[in-house]
Order: C-alpha cells, then sequence, then structure tokens
C-alpha cells in the first residue's frame, strides 16, 4: 500500500492530502477487507478447504483468508506477485491489460484446479479486478480475442461492454468456474466495476450471467468494429475474426439467474470503490475540511468528466467556506484519437486543467486506485490553478496533447505525475478535489 509521502508531487506538496489519498487506499486493502468480512462471517465447515485467488489482488486476499482456515492447496493467479508467501499455493503470474498465453495457460490451470473438487469440499475464490484479462480458456484463438478487447479499449467501449463479450467466449467466465467444479464455492469479490454487479467483475466466473449472446452482438454493432477489426465486407457478420462470430452464434448460453447450480454458490462483495471515497471524506474531515461527496458511478469519457469535475470544484471553491474537499469515484473510458501515451485519469486531469487555470489554492487529483494507470507507470495525475500557465511556459498546450491521447508527458515535464507504484489494491479510480 502506498505510504502518504509517495503522493508527493510538484504542486502537490500538501501533508494534509496525502493523509487523505492515503487513507482511501487503506480502507480497501484487500487483506483487511476480507479479515473484516470473515470476523464476522465464518466460513462454513467442510473436510478441506481450498482457494482459488484471482485478480490484481490475489495473493494479499488469499493471504487473510489462511489466517482464518487451514487451506489444503491454493492457487493464485494475479498480475504482481512481489510479495513473499508461505501459503501452500502455486502463484501464476500473468497477462494484463490484453490476455497472453500466460492467462490462457491460467485458465486450463484453474479449471484443473476446481474440476478435481469433491462436493464435500469448500472453495473460497478471493476475486479482484484485472481476472478477465489475467484468466481465461478462450472458445477462439489467443489472438483473436487479442484483437477483440484491443478494439474495444480502441473504441472507449465501457468495462460491462467488453465483459459481456469475454463471458460468452470463455469457459471460466460468466458462472463458468462454478460450472466446472462440483465443490461448495463462496466468492470474496472486491469490486473495481461501478456499481460492482457480480457478473462484470473479473467477469464473472462464479456468478450468474444476465446477459445473451445477443447483447454480446450488440456490442459489436455499437461500436462499428469494422474500422478496427480484420474487414472483409462491410458487414458487421465478415467484419470480425471467423472465430468470433462463430462461437457466438454456436456455442452454448452461459448459466443464468436461477440455475440450480448457484444454490451451492455465495457470491460477497466485501470491498468497493465507495468505501475508499468515504475514508477519504472521513480523514478530510479529521484534516479541517469541509466536504462533499459527489457518488462513485462517475462513468463516460475522461475528458468530458474531468471538464465536469472541474466545474464542481470551480462551482465548491466560489460557494463553500475554505478548505474544501469533494471527492468522486467510477472508471471513465477513453476513445483513441491518437498515439500518444497516457491513461485515462492523466487525460481526466488534462482535461480539467483550462478549468481550473488561474484559480488559487485549488487541486484536482485523479488516481487509479491499484497505482497503474492505462499502460504507464503512473497512477494519475495532479492539477492546479497554476498547471496551465507552467505548461505554456514549457510550450505545451491542453489541445495539443488531448488531441493525441498524450497526457503523460504533459503531467511529467510538469512533475505532477503520481507515481504510486502497485498499490495491492483495485476499486476503480478515485478523484479528489480541494480548495486549501
Amino acid at each position: 500500500m502506498a505510504a502518504p509521502e509517495t503522493f508527493r508531487t510538484y504542486s502537490l506538496q500538501d501533508e494534509r492530502v496525502w493523509r487523505i489519498l492515503s487513507a482511501a487506499l487503506e480502507a480497501v486493502e484487500p487483506g483487511a477487507a476480507v479479515q473484516r468480512y470473515l470476523e464476522t462471517h465464518p466460513l462454513p465447515p467442510a473436510k478441506r478447504v481450498f482457494a482459488l485467488g484471482l485478480g490484481k489482488a490475489a495473493l494479499p486476499m488469499t493471504q487473510a483468508l489462511s489466517r482464518f482456515t487451514d487451506l489444503t492447496r491454493a492457487l493464485v493467479i494475479t498480475k504482481h506477485a512481489s510479495s513473499p508467501t508461505d501459503l501452500p499455493a502455486h502463484v501464476i503470474e500473468s497477462g494484463h491489460p490484453l490476455p497472453d498465453p500466460r492467462s490462457v495457460a491460467a485458465g486450463e490451470a484453474a479449471l484443473e484446479f476446481v474440476s478435481g473438487l469433491t462436493a464435500d469440499d469448500l472453495l473460497v475464490c478471493l476475486i479482484s479486478g484485472g481476472g478477465s484479462a489475467l484468466m481465461t480458456a478462450p472458445l477462439v484463438p489467443l489472438e483473436d480475442l487479442q484483437a477483440l478487447t484491443s478494439a474495444l479499449l480502441a473504441c472507449g467501449a465501457r468495462i460491462d461492454e467488453i465483459n459481456t463479450l469475454r463471458r460468452h467466449l470463455d469457459r471460466v467466465k460468466g458462472g463458468g468456474l462454478a460450472q466446472a467444479t462440483q465443490a461448495r464455492v463462496s466468492s470474496l469479490i472486491l469490486s473495481d466495476v461501478v456499481g460492482s454487479p457480480l457478473e462484470a467483475i473479473a467477469s464473472g466466473p462464479t456468478a450468474p450471467d444476465p446477459s445473451t449472446k445477443e447483447d454480446a452482438l450488440a456490442v459489436l454493432e455499437k461500436y462499428d468494429l469494422s474500422t478496427h477489426l480484420r474487414p472483409f465486407s462491410r458487414q458487421l457478420a465478415h467484419s470480425l475474426p471467423r472465430s468470433i462470430l462463430d462461437s457466438l452464434l454456436s456455442a452454448p448460453e452461459t448459466p443464468k439467474p436461477g440455475d440450480p447450480l448457484f444454490a451451492r454458490v455465495q457470491n460477497v462483495i466485501v470491498g468497493d470503490n465507495a468505501l475508499a471515497v468515504q475514508a477519504a471524506l472521513e480523514q478530510a474531515k479529521k484534516e479541517g475540511f469541509w466536504t462533499l461527496d459527489l457518488g462513485s458511478d462517475w462513468q463516460g469519457e475522461a475528458r468530458e468528466v474531468g471538464v465536469k469535475l472541474a466545474g464542481r470544484l470551480r462551482s465548491a471553491a466560489a460557494k463553500s467556506p475554505s478548505p474544501v474537499c469533494l471527492v468522486a469515484g467510477g472508471e471513465t473510458t477513453v476513445t483513441l484519437y491518437g498515439h500518444g501515451k497516457g491513461g485515462r485519469n492523466q487525460e481526466l486531469a488534462l482535461a480539467a486543467v483550462p478549468e481550473l487555470a488561474g484559480l488559487e489554492g485549488v487541486l484536482l487529483i485523479a488516481l487509479a486506485t491499484d497505482g497503474e494507470d492505462g499502460p504507464t507507470d503512473a497512477a494519475g495525475a495532479v492539477v492546479s490553478g497554476e498547471t496551465r500557465q507552467r505548461a505554456e511556459r514549457l510550450g505545451s498546450t491542453v489541445a495539443d496533447h488531448l488531441s493525441r491521447n498524450d497526457a503523460y508527458p504533459f503531467f511529467e515535464a510538469l512533475g505532477d505525475l503520481l507515481k504510486t507504484g502497485p498499490t495491492g489494491t483495485n476499486v476503480n479510480d478515485l478523484t479528489v478535489m480541494l480548495k486549501l
């Protein structure tokens, strides 16, 4: 978990703000979330207990579980496995944000792991964000799945839309993992999806899938993927890799709500973005700030959300007594117009720069709670009322960098990239806005 001083940037020097950000992440530390739940909700009795950890937070969640029960065996599939562990576990580092051959190997390992369990066994799944890419057993060639995922990301598709397709093109998603075992299943889930729909978090390996194959086809139609995937003709049916269409038309449907198999499955959310937002607000109150909760359901184009949130900060700074702290949570998307470097939080921050230009004592901090904003080593970026003027002195303009999705170098030159490193948790994004 990031220490308070790791939030220091050129514009962010106030230790009160460091403590607010640190409190938000500490509240959703994965091991603590699992521990809080198990302290009041003991696991059901079983002859043998097995653990399957999946996602960016899989290792600390599995370690926390091991303090409450003797694990017969564990399989952990994650992105970074830097933490030492004395678990009886096989740990697999896998591919993210795009699935790769390691992801396929992880999917096969997971299916083998759970298929050998019996009705007398308990399988505890520790699920967190990133699981969709980290574990896959695709019904189509991996390169076709990679092309589809890349195209959807480039189109600015929402994560729930991407996961609708993933669930219908994979044997472990959309309840597939639960379907592959006879064991009772208890899934403890750290949500990285707005609203925490079970089927969307890591593509719902142990959850019923309310979507249909027709819904998956509708996502493809919505984004007109003929301009992004291999074109064969102008018709949608021929604009996709043939395997994708064939699978969507011929594969069996995923298990739905009400399916008898879910009588032996329990899915529980143990942490989410709202918890991080509330922790940030509580710490801000302790630091003497007047606070306002803007909710945890912010979605849409990052550059549009950045303008809206900056407007809320401008209004609050004008009307409310100082100091002021507003906190918003959610997860935005980015439609790619260029080949720049950045992530959704950096782009949100970049779009906010003109809205806050010239205001004294304001800060807008946008960060990914996992410490990794897009394909960069930054968690996000910091904007002040002086950002635009400082950038212009260096010859940089917001419009130029936005035009090519190039927020990273803009903030790097200003010393205002947040670089926390991987935090070990993952509950969407936070935007913390302040009038000091």
